[in-house]
């Protein structure tokens, strides 16, 4: 369980009352981006408050009335979706920074250069942030935020989201090296063994990753591995 000290408050607003939670800030994070969290470990103090700075906890008669429910989990879970997260300065810097990371990562690996039919470099898609001030919301998942980030840099660079499907086939010897690097490149839609042990696998990918697929195969394969876009 996450220590008070480090907890921010999530806080959600209806009906003219205030309900709030004491949550990890990493947790939240997650949980905005998707992932599962472990809510034993996530929540500093169980329950819900309706200040948590004065140690009020909100009546169980109105969280009820509130939110129809009395499941905790449940309501966790709609005070961090439809509700606000508390940030100190410094979480919030380091969030943000962390967050500019991630978003830059996504965009370099799906988004590619029209013009060149490559990735943009991440210098690029930093200089383009800056330029357009985009404000970075260090909850907000990832994804979320590079729909709005590409129609904010589009007017300075050339930029688009193209998939491509792609078929592989890789020699017996050579998958167990390979499979790994091509999950992490593609989504393997299906694959088959043949009766040589030889794998094919028909890939979906962003089209600015394709160039970097054939070059890590082609290292790990000593150039057998057969490529082919659909």
């Amino acid at each position: 369980m996450v220590s008070l000290e480090e907890a921010v408050v999530a806080r959600y607003e209806t009906g003219g009352n205030r309900f709030e939670i004491l949550i990890d800030p990493e947790s939240a994070k997650n949980y905005k981006d998707g992932d599962e969290i472990d809510w034993e470990d996530a929540i500093a103090a169980e329950g819900i408050w309706t200040d948590s700075a004065k140690g009020d906890r909100a009546p169980e008669n109105l969280v009820s009335d509130a939110f129809s429910s009395t499941n905790l989990i449940e309501i966790y879970k709609k005070i961090l979706t439809e509700g606000t997260i508390q940030l100190t300065s410094q979480q919030r810097n380091e969030m943000v920074s962390q967050k500019k990371k991630q978003i830059i990562a996504h965009v370099v690996a799906n988004a590619m250069n029209p013009q060149t039919g490559g990735p943009h470099p991440p210098q690029r898609i930093e200089n383009a942030i800056e330029e357009t001030r985009f404000s970075i919301d260090p909850i907000e998942a990832v994804e979320k935020q590079v729909e709005k980030l590409i129609k904010s840099i589009k007017p300075l660079i050339p930029i688009s989201f193209e998939k491509i499907k792609v078929a592989v086939k890789i020699q017996a010897i050579y998958v167990g090296k390979c499979y790994g690097q091509i999950s992490t490149l593609a989504n393997i839609q299906s694959e088959e063994y043949q009766k040589d042990g030889s794998w094919i696998g028909m890939l979906e990918m962003s089209a600015a990753s394709f160039a970097k697929l054939e070059d890590v195969l082609g290292s790990l394969t000593k150039g057998t591995a057969e490529t082919k876009m659909l």
